[in-house]
This record gives structure tokens, sequence and C-alpha cells, in this order.
């Protein structure tokens, strides 16, 4: 006889007792991912249909739960705001520009550099700029308030980093490559978006579609567009790629066997030109794709 008074199904309560256990540390173990994954299926399986029964887990529930069960793949690497991508202020900056650069760019946080970006000093908070800000006074050396973030070398795992912010109770970290270079950071949002997906407030711009249609078979894409999106949506022949690039930016690398600067083509081995309309000494940031010219007809001469 059957001792399950409170009605639940039977899938329901299995797969919350792997939860639990999953979320106490005890069988923490590929089988029990598997187990949880095995019972995650089945439950998208029965939602198959877009209808969810009532008082199950939902979609997005069971998302965050799978990503809750790959997070520990990630390493820091993976998680963090590219170098290229990173919004700092020199510690030569003025008082007046550290305030606009908040106001500007609405971080909480940002990291402090002195001469480059390899060589941070330190961080500092929105909220001790306010301090100042609402008492009305200008501080004689605003470095003076600089605090400390964490440094952590790109193949440190994402779980261990969220233990070190917690440990440590600081929000943001410095990704450091094997020459002791910032490689990017990572905020503690960033960690919390691998989780529960991206999330957007009122200070982040409308997302930019990396890949825009521009007519007449041309195309212009954002470098950091996947090579996979664009085989799906422009050619497979751009897509299929043997050497291990991830992104558009990557394969105009590849092409041109350094960072290619601005106004250059490239050919590829389709027809395509992949003409570099911004960028700098350091990466690419725009490309113009140009479709293969159709043979001419040579019946005249």
């Amino acid at each position: 006889m059957s001792d399950n008074h409170s009605g639940e199904p039977d899938s329901k309560r299995t797969l919350w007792r792997a939860i639990r256990k999953f979320f106490d540390g005890t069988e923490a173990d590929q089988s029990l991912r598997a187990q949880l994954e095995e019972a995650i299926d089945e439950h998208e399986e029965g939602d198959a249909a877009g209808d969810e029964a009532d008082g199950d887990l939902s979609r997005l529930e069971r998302e965050m739960l799978r990503n809750l069960l790959h997070f520990s793949e990630h390493d820091a690497d993976d998680v963090a705001i590219p170098r290229g991508e990173i919004v700092a202020v020199s510690e030569d900056a003025t008082w007046d520009e550290v305030v606009a650069a908040f106001a500007q760019h609405g971080h909480s946080r940002m990291p402090v550099y002195r001469d480059t970006l390899d060589e941070v000093v330190g961080m500092v908070l929105i909220k001790d700029v306010f301090a100042h800000l609402a008492q009305g006074k200008v501080p004689k050396d605003w470095t003076a308030m600089l605090r400390q973030p964490l440094f952590v070398p790109q193949a440190r795992g994402a779980l261990d980093v969220l233990n070190d912010m917690r440990a440590s109770r600081t929000h943001l970290a410095v990704v450091v490559d094997e020459y002791s270079g910032t490689d990017g950071i990572i905020t503690i949002e960033d960690l919390v978006e691998e989780i529960i997906g991206e999330i957007e407030d009122e200070h982040d711009d409308a997302p930019e579609a990396l890949l825009v249609e521009l007519g007449d078979g041309m195309w212009e894409a954002d470098a950091r567009v996947e090579l996979e999106e664009v085989g799906e949506r422009v050619d497979p022949r751009l897509g299929d790629v043997e050497e291990d690039v991830d992104t558009l930016g990557g394969l105009a690398f590849l092409l041109a066997e350094q960072v290619p600067p601005v106004g250059a083509v490239l050919e590829h081995d389709s027809g395509w030109r992949l003409e570099v309309i911004a960028g700098n000494e350091k990466h690419v940031t725009r490309l113009r794709l140009h479709p293969p010219v159709p043979p001419q007809d040579e019946s005249e001469e």
C-alpha cells in the first residue's frame, strides 16, 4: 500500500527528494546529477504541448535547475566580462570624471587602474561616492576610498569564485591570465545570471542585434556573434570551421593570421568577404559580410 498521503505525483516527489539531496551536499555526484536531469526531462516531456500541470515546476524553474546543475562546469574565463568591455577609471582621473563615469554607465562598482588595465589597483563603489555627494564634499584624494577586489586565475571554477565572493564579501573579481594581465572581470550579478538568466535593469541599453541583414545579400555583424548563428542565418560554410574558433571575430583573426585593421577585406574559401568596419589594434568589433560574386557569363567576348 502506498504511503503517499500528500497526493503529490510520485515523479514530483522523486524530483524534490533529489533536489534536497543535491543542496544538502549528500550524494552530489555525477549519478545524482544524471537522476536530476532525467527527472527534469520527464517533466518536460509532459509539458511538450505548452500546458503545465498545476503545481508542477515551470519551464523557468526547470531551466534554472539545469543551469545550476551545470554551473560547476564553468570557469572564471567562461563567465567573465571580456577585457574589451570593461568599464574602468584611471587613478589619475579627477573627482568629476569619476562621478561622470558612474552617471554614464550606471554601475555600482568599477575597477581602478594605473596606466593600463593590466595594473588594477582597486575598485571604487558608488555608495562611497554618493556619501561624499550627499554631503556636498569633494574629497582631497578620492583614491583613498579604494577597496580591494578579488584576483582570480582564468581556470578557477565559477562555483569557487562565487564562494570566494561570499567569504570575502567582495562582489567584483578581476580575472588574470597566465602573464598576470587583466583578462576580464566578474561581478556577483554575472554569476547569478549563469543560473537565473539575464538580468536587465533600468541602466541597461536595449540589446542590439549581433547579426543584421542589410539587403543585396550583405550582412553587418558584431564580432562576438557565434559562428553557429552565422552558419544558420547566412551561409553554413561560414560556420564550418575545424579550428577552435567560436565567433566571427575569431574567424577574421584566423583568416588574417593577426588582428586585421579597420578596412581590411578578408577572403573566405566560400567566396564570402569579411570587411572589418570597426575595431582597434587589439581586436575587431564589427564586420560587414559581402556575398560571393556570381560567376560572370563568358559566352560573350
